[in-house]
């Protein structure tokens, strides 16, 4: 953004390639991730039904693991801090800044959330249609903070990380399907396609952030401005 063209731009794409790359393979990565880690900290007297896990109408994956790991037996915090460790792919950095606390703070609560939901010896299990309205609350908080990760990336040289952004919206897609009565769920997804409407306008050519009064406003997302404001109808 200050010096034009990199030295040298073959590896200057590598770079800005693989990190494209990451988030794509984090998302892959993340059943096979959160069922290792689960079965590695939980103590080995808890009982894991996956046939349970699966045989639910929650059909995507990644949205059936949040509402398992937001446990009623955990706080909200800790709940929506282990999610988006576990099942979320951000970093304990990234987690910190989110609740606006320091990297040890958020390393504790996650130990001690593993730590008791092994002492309660919770089930790994989706929960029920008249069990979710409990864990609604703090699955919406893990779906806003990935997007809110991907709209103001932590780390990197790229000021966001637009991959992060659309599986947020994919996830709070889902709910509405999944749970179409629930107010907030559609507020949230208001909420996101709003703002997603705007990311393509956010940066200059360069790289560099433009401001909102400063946006070109043709380049907004009109589909997702609609959507957004559709959601804003049913909620």
């Amino acid at each position: 953004p200050r010096d034009g063209v990199p030295a040298n731009p073959g590896a200057w794409l590598t770079t800005v390639g693989k990190r494209r790359a990451v988030d794509l393979v984090r998302r892959q990565q993340t059943g096979e991730r959160v069922v290792e880690a689960i079965g590695r900290d939980l103590d080995e007297q808890v009982t894991v039904d996956f046939d349970a896990a699966v045989e639910d109408r929650i059909e995507d994956d990644l949205l059936r693991l949040i509402f398992v790991s937001c446990h009623p037996v955990l706080s909200p915090i800790a709940r929506a801090a282990l999610t988006l460790r576990l099942v979320g792919g951000l970093t304990t950095g990234e987690i910190a800044r989110a609740f606006l606390t320091t990297e040890s703070t958020i390393g504790q609560r996650i130990t001690r959330a593993k730590q008791t939901l092994a002492n309660a010896r919770v089930p790994f299990e989706v929960p029920g249609p008249s069990e979710r309205a409990e864990r609604l609350g703090s699955v919406l908080e893990v779906v806003y903070l990935i997007f809110n990760e991907g709209y103001a990336a932590t780390v990197g040289d790229d000021w966001m990380r637009p991959a992060l952004c659309q599986e947020a919206l994919r996830l709070a897609r889902q709910l509405q399907g999944l749970m179409p009565g629930e107010p907030e769920v559609h507020g949230l997804a208001a909420l996101l396609e709003i703002q997603a409407s705007r990311l393509h306008a956010r940066t200059g050519p360069d790289g560099e952030p433009v401001l909102l009064n400063d946006q070109d406003r043709t380049r907004w997302d009109r589909l997702l401005i609609r959507r957004g404001l559709a959601a804003l109808d049913r909620a």
